[in-house]
């Protein structure tokens, strides 16, 4: 697809190559090892569109002054057909390149032309990633920090398939191991309790105190009375954990399909022990030498491991033994595996069976002591975690009313969680406001959120794209349609406003490609943000009814794709891109 930015970049630099092989023809430059001419856009625009410092990087192995090298350039340059419409030298040996017309016309075709799928690439063709994202435990409703990791991880993953990679979503369900145990005997507590009274039955100290394991055990002894009262314990905690899973499960799946998240794989923790892939994991750890058994236990060599990358990575050893690195027990010694063996063996999965070429993890910022270790562990396995693992650390977020911090629900008067803040707050103000940057604290301004005003970003630019659509409606009424493709004259669109827009309408593969390297989706709404004000500053400036029929087509025209680009952004996030507001 189309990058016109980056086409402007290449021939920028093409031009100044050009430039330099004719001015060593001519004898006034020397023939040397020159490959390349760096093209950036100047910080200050003042400075031009798009400015190479070929000159200054060659002028050691040209023996001149970079002023001089610039000039003979600047003398050699042929601009007659390419993008620009003038060069001219600055400072000590810059030179800045201004666009012509041309460009913001092919600006504007390539809009035009691609639609929908204008800003996509195929810059990451061929590449298999998973995007792992929420995977929240089952044994409670999901909180804020679900909420915000699953905006960010449907967005990235957007936006990855917007650069082509072939991307899946994937939730990973804790349906074993510790937490399970402990939600088993949290609700058969309260399930006993019902039966024998609350002051009969003691609660678990480190048990699930939530109203919801209350309302669980309710649930199944509504359904189904006393029958587990005098069952085997195991069997008795093993049905109500199950009847748990199966109420949590569901409303999770709901809530977050509510939340416009659909996942392409739900993976139980339950399927890696049942198929003996958790204990297999282990003994390829200990084939490969790096596990140790004491006090009956089964140890990965951890400290090890990760010494030997952090002595790869160039870290001293003065350094290195300031971490206090530590080994990690994958199997207890009463047999069980750890959530850390199942982790490997759940990694394991990603890269060895289903052969994904990358992996991407979004997890809260409270797991980076984790991070090391699990690629340490994969590397020991021989699958590169350390190159094809990815963790995405995001910050807490903190909700705010009226500068107040907020905890409970107004609703329910618990802790609040992903449900009770969408019955608060439209679903697309909280897709936008959590995807934020993620590796900042956020606050979530719930007054901010529903405000129907330019405060608030999310209808700011909402609002940008349903008045470009009442702009399109009401003057199809009165005879004026958005042009056919390829019939506007753009080159009448030289005004200020409408070159900057044009500009904001360039950025966008750019943005999307950002986005992508930087595992960063707040790049989206940074730039609808700046192309939304473009477009106010451009529909207050240039009006479109008082003038003559071809620049109002033009102006229309331009219009129209800013209305393209607004949906394709608002679709990345996952937001609605209303016409009438």
């Amino acid at each position: 697809m189309t990058n016109m930015i980056q086409n402007a970049k290449d021939q920028a630099a093409s031009l100044a190559m050009e430039a330099y092989r004719a001015a060593a023809a001519d004898g006034i430059l020397p023939q040397a090892e020159v490959h390349t001419a760096p093209v950036e856009i100047p910080r200050d625009a003042a400075n031009g569109d798009f400015t190479t410092t070929f000159a200054l990087a060659a002028s050691k192995a040209l023996r001149q002054p970079p002023r001089a090298i610039a000039q003979a350039l600047l003398d050699h340059m042929k601009l007659e057909g390419s993008y620009f419409a003038s060069a001219e030298i600055a400072g000590p040996g810059f030179l800045n390149f201004r666009l012509g017309q041309r460009w913001y016309e092919d600006v504007c075709a390539a809009v035009e032309r691609e639609g929908a799928d204008y800003g996509r690439s195929d810059s990451l063709r061929g590449q298999k990633i998973m995007v792992e994202f929420v995977s929240a435990n089952p044994t409670g409703p999901m909180h804020m920090g679900n909420a915000r990791g699953g905006v960010l991880g449907d967005t990235l993953a957007s936006v990855l398939a917007a650069c082509g990679a072939d991307v899946s979503r994937e939730f990973y369900v804790n349906d074993a191991g510790h937490q399970i145990d402990k939600f088993a005997h949290s609700i058969e507590a309260r399930y006993l309790q019902i039966i024998q009274g609350e002051e009969n039955v003691p609660f678990p100290e480190d048990g699930y105190q939530g109203g919801d394991i209350r309302d669980l055990a309710q649930g199944y002894y509504d359904q189904n009375g006393d029958k587990l009262l005098h069952v085997p314990a195991e069997e008795r905690q093993k049905a109500l954990a199950d009847y748990g899973l199966s109420v949590n499960l569901p409303k999770m799946k709901s809530d977050l399909r509510r939340y416009k998240i659909e996942y392409d794989t739900w993976f139980y923790e339950s399927t890696l022990h049942d198929s003996g892939a958790v204990a297999e994991t282990a003994a390829l750890l200990t084939e490969a030498g790096w596990t140790y058994e004491k006090e009956g236990a089964l140890w990965l060599k951890t400290a090890e491991i990760m010494r030997r990358n952090l002595l790869k990575a160039g870290k001293k050893e003065k350094d290195i033994e300031k971490l206090d690195l530590k080994d990690d027990v994958l199997r207890r010694a009463n047999g069980f595996y750890t959530y850390f063996a199942a982790d490997i063996a759940y990694h394991r999965n990603k890269f060895a069976v289903r052969g994904f070429d990358r992996v991407i993890n979004i997890w809260g910022a409270d797991h980076h002591g984790h991070v090391a270790r699990l690629k340490g562990a994969l590397d020991a396995l021989g699958l590169n975690g350390s190159e094809k693992l990815d963790i995405v650390l995001m910050q807490l977020v903190k909700l705010l009313r009226d500068g107040e911090l907020v905890r409970m629900s107004k609703r329910t008067g618990k802790a609040i969680s992903l449900s009770d803040l969408l019955d608060e707050v439209p679903v697309d103000a909280a897709r936008w406001f959590f995807n934020a940057k993620p590796d900042t604290q956020m606050d979530f301004d719930l007054g901010l959120a529903v405000r129907e005003d330019s405060e608030n970003p999310i209808y700011y630019v909402e609002y940008a794209h349903a008045r470009i659509c009442s702009l399109v409606e009401k003057l199809a009424q009165e005879g004026l349609a958005v042009p056919a493709p390829g019939t506007a004259d753009l080159s009448l669109l030289t005004a200020e406003a409408e070159q900057a827009l044009i500009k904001q309408l360039a950025a966008w593969p750019d943005t999307i490609r950002m986005a992508a390297r930087a595992y960063d989706p707040s790049h989206v709404n940074r730039y609808l943000m700046d192309l939304a004000g473009c477009f106010h500053r451009f529909y207050t400036a240039c009006h479109i009814r008082q003038e003559a029929e071809n620049l109002a087509a033009a102006r229309l025209k331009l219009a129209d794709n800013t209305r393209i680009v607004l949906k394709n952004g608002l679709a990345l996030i996952g937001v609605d891109a209303p016409e009438h507001m």
